[in-house]
């Protein structure tokens, strides 16, 4: 298979595994059951549980271990997506080509889907304990546990979610200050990902650290890519609404440092996570393809 045809594939199965662990839409608690389908199965490059396999793979993962916790990220990303639309936050009405889940559900009952989905997975992180064999598994689940509660917390994505409002309010936002936000909001998840999969897998220490920054450098990249295309694209090639960083006045590293610089930060940003993950022995052509394929992307 070619690359595109493997990235097919393994985002399929992404999807499957992320089917399995929602719950039946049933009871009392349905329309909040609902809007959490709703918002997870629109879609989506399914992009953290694949770099996650991936990571859990490169250093000789083996069984079922590494599922809940593909489950649990992707979750966890799609409840901050519910969030970020939220009237009082970015304000969204679109995404993945579709009206957002509070424009469907109602802003209350999306702020419910949301935590919803938060409690679900770590509900499903947890289930891994379940599929643990060896003491050493149920050492590294706990270890994985800590890095998803960490990297999605106050410490991680909430945390640059929180200095990203201060930003729109604040009489001057510095470099330091983006780096920070697109640092937490962004490059945490994709962290707990790749940390996620080394960990399970059985990957020391420093290989874990080197794997926290390829996916740092990921992260950013993936980040500054997204700022380019709210610039350079169109909503229906995006899926949602273009230009909105700027209707909400928030500074991004494009308006910061210009379009071409941006680009070229991109480039360095992955040809640095490229050379990382180049130095180990596992390391595999379809990964590299898939990092550099975001500098490409469309949408």
């Amino acid at each position: 298979m070619n690359f595109r045809e493997m990235l097919h594939a393994k985002t399929d199965r992404a999807e499957s595994v992320l089917k399995k662990y929602m719950p039946e839409i049933t009871g009392y608690q349905k329309k909040v059951l609902e809007a959490m389908d709703y918002s997870v199965l629109a879609g989506g490059k399914r992009l953290r549980p694949i770099l996650m396999e991936e990571s859990f793979l490169l250093f000789g993962g083996e069984g079922e271990l590494i599922e809940p916790f593909m489950a649990a990220l992707e979750m966890i990303h799609n409840y901050s997506l519910v969030h970020d639309d939220l009237p009082a936050m970015d304000n969204d009405e679109y995404r993945r080509g579709r009206e957002t889940t509070w424009k469907v559900y109602g802003d209350g009952m999306a702020v419910l889907a949301g935590d919803g989905l938060l409690n679900l997975a770590y509900e499903t992180a947890a289930s891994g304990f379940d599929l643990a064999k060896t003491d050493q598994e149920f050492i590294r689940t706990a270890c994985a546990i800590r890095v998803l509660g960490r990297k999605a917390g106050i410490y991680g994505m909430i945390g640059g979610q929180a200095g990203d409002i201060m930003a729109e309010s604040a009489d001057e936002v510095t470099g330091d200050m983006l780096l920070f936000i697109h640092e937490k909001k962004t490059a945490a998840l994709i962290q707990a990902a790749m940390m996620i999969g080394a960990i399970l897998a059985g990957a020391d220490a420093d290989d874990v650290e080197k794997i926290e920054r390829a996916a740092y450098d990921i992260g950013i990249a993936f980040q500054i890519q997204d700022d380019i295309l709210d610039v350079v694209s169109t909503t229906e090639v995006l899926g949602k609404p273009v230009g909105s960083d700027a209707k909400n006045e928030k500074l991004t590293y494009v308006a910061l440092h210009g379009l071409e610089k941006s680009k070229e930060e991109v480039e360095r940003l992955t040809q640095e996570a490229l050379e990382i993950l180049g130095s180990f022995e596992s390391s595999d052509l379809f990964l590299h393809e898939l990092v550099k394929s975001l500098i490409n992307r469309e949408k």
